[in-house]
Formats: C-alpha cells, structure tokens, sequence
C-alpha cells in the first residue's frame, strides 16, 4: 500500500501469561479471542485503515518481551506505511504491552481492555498520549484498582486518560459481549477521528473525574 493511502492504523495485541517461553500460535484462546474486536473496531473506522496483529515471540510477559515485539511491529509498520497514526488494542497482557509501546512515535490512542497494570510499570511516557482503560467489575485476573490506579498516574504525566468500567464485565470479556465490542468499536473510531476531545465514550471517560460506568 502506498505510505499516502492510509489515514490510520489499527494494531491488536493478545493476552498471555506472565512466565511462559513456549512460542506463541495462532490458534491460542488469547489470539482468537482478538479478532472480532478487531473487526468490529476496523468496521467503525475510515476504510483506508490499515488493520495489525503483533505476533509474539513467546506466550509470556517473561522480561516484557512482548512489549519489544510491539515496539518492533511498529518500527515495521513505519517502514511500510511512513507516518501513519496508530491505535493500539491490547487485552491483558497485550494491555500491559500496548502501554509499554505507547512511547511509539506512531501511536496516537491506546486503548487497553482488562489490562495487567502492575504498580511498578510507569506511566511517566504517556504525556501527550490518549489512552481508555476499559476494564469489567467483576474481573478476578487483573486487578481494576490497578487500572484505576494507572489512569491516574498517566494523567499527573500529562496524558489524556479515562477508565470506563464494564459494570458485571469479565476478564475474558464475554459477559457483556456486546458492550465491550460497540465500546471498542466507538473509541477506536473516535481516536483515529480528528478531533477526538469533543464527544463521545473517550470524551466522557477523558474528562471524567472518576470511571464512566457502561
């Protein structure tokens, strides 16, 4: 594709675990459970948008190796389509890695959906970045407190941070399937928009004072 046809670029990342050396497949629960949220997010969006999946070396966190993997698609993703604004997509571990390549000068937005936000991952390099935290009430694997707490500290860095919260939302995100898709879908729409500060669920959760409730 040529670099001038794209207006966008949607980029996924899946969940894994936190020690685990296997090679990433394809055909893991935590691949597949990415793409109809890529389709649904790639469906609201201009059709000229490039869509990405980031294909992990391993299936764990380990020493943050798919948050190198992520930095490293995007440097590829540069070379291929120059310049491109970029949103990234991550799910729990995929989370935890799109807010780590959020230093990409390609990224515009992040939305991070359950993510594995320890407290001593910092937030320091998300100034100027968009990010929505969409994270269920009842998740028993990653902690929403942890979510709450990192959208705190990316706005004291200068970020334009909001968490929505998936009132009776699950890890896996299938209770309330629907509402998490159409949540995707809208912010990933508004922030490849050009002015995505003025309306909508990333609006509302960017300038809200605690979370948005769905």
């Amino acid at each position: 594709m040529p670099r001038d046809a794209a207006s966008g670029a949607i980029v996924t990342l899946h969940g894994g675990s936190e020690l685990n050396h296997r090679p990433a497949r394809p055909w893991q629960l935590a691949v597949l459970r990415m793409h109809p949220l890529l389709r649904v997010a790639a469906a609201a969006a201009p059709p000229d948008t490039l869509l990405g999946r980031v294909r992990y070396r391993h299936r764990g966190w380990n020493d943050g190796d798919p948050a190198d993997d992520a930095l490293r698609a995007l440097d590829e993703l540069r070379r291929l389509a120059g310049d491109v604004p970029t949103v990234l997509v991550g799910h729990s571990m995929g989370g935890r890695a799109a807010l780590r390549a959020a230093s990409h000068p390609l990224v515009r937005g992040v939305l991070a959906l359950a993510p594995w936000c320890p407290p001593e991952d910092s937030a320091r390099h998300l100034t100027g970045v968009r990010l929505v935290v969409l994270h269920g009430d009842r998740d028993r694997v990653t902690p929403p407190a942890e979510s709450a707490d990192h959208v705190r500290r990316a706005r004291e860095a200068g970020a334009s941070a909001g968490l929505v919260t998936v009132q009776g939302g699950d890890h896996a995100m299938i209770r309330r399937m629907g509402d998490w898709h159409r949540a995707t879908a809208g912010i990933v729409a508004e922030m490849l928009g050009a002015d995505p500060d003025t309306e909508g669920l990333t609006a509302r959760a960017c300038a809200a004072d605690g979370a948005v409730h769905l």
